[in-house]
């Protein structure tokens, strides 16, 4: 059986490079912008870990209408801090303020992914990490924009611990895969149960 990752974040793409499995890339097409405001607005209330949950599976379902014959795997990520949730900061300024408002601070990323099979989820996981930024210079800020490059416009918290990211961090508590923007050894786990990748 096929799988599709339905995401255009290339570190979910080396993730799974990385652990050795064949997929193919499918983006969603989903207005994420959109669909994060509906949810925002449901009368029941809302988190960042069930926005994170909700945006995955949107992803993962919306591709598998199209693809009805592959397995597919939807993710997502939110970052939240204290009771405000953060955006991608999509340019240099962006950047910029995203780490001036998280450093010398705890925040909380939530990271979920999905699998859909005909249209419909049958499987989904959340997980979550705290990351507590140091207090980094305004020198040591521009230094890191510089080394860092455009790359990290499109993650939520303007920095990838993979990279040059990691300088920013006095404590980490949490799974590293998550961090990274998916729950890896959940998502292995349930396509070796399913049978979609080797056991």
């Amino acid at each position: 059986m096929r799988l599709i990752l339905a995401s255009q974040s290339m570190g979910r793409r080396t993730m799974l490079k990385a652990a050795g499995i064949p997929f193919a890339v499918v983006t969603s097409g989903v207005d994420e912008t959109a669909l994060t405001a509906t949810y925002k607005a449901r009368p029941g209330g809302c988190s960042p870990a069930g926005l994170a949950l909700h945006l995955a599976r949107a992803k993962a379902e919306a591709v598998s209408r199209l693809h009805g014959d592959s397995v597919v795997i939807g993710s997502d990520q939110v970052l939240a801090i204290g009771d405000e949730w953060l955006d991608k900061p999509g340019d240099l300024e962006g950047a910029r303020a995203t780490i001036e408002r998280l450093r010398g601070r705890t925040h909380i990323l939530h990271s979920a992914v999905a699998l859909a099979e005909g249209g419909g989820t049958v499987w989904h996981h959340a997980d979550q990490a705290l990351l507590t930024m140091r207090n980094v210079s305004d020198d040591f800020l521009t230094h890191y924009l510089a080394m860092a490059g455009e790359g990290i416009f499109g993650s939520v918290g303007a920095y990838h611990l993979e990279g040059p990211g990691t300088q920013l961090f006095d404590d980490i508590d949490g799974d590293y895969f998550t961090i990274l923007g998916m729950p890896l050894l959940p998502l292995l786990r349930e396509l070796r149960a399913r049978g979609v990748i080797a056991t």
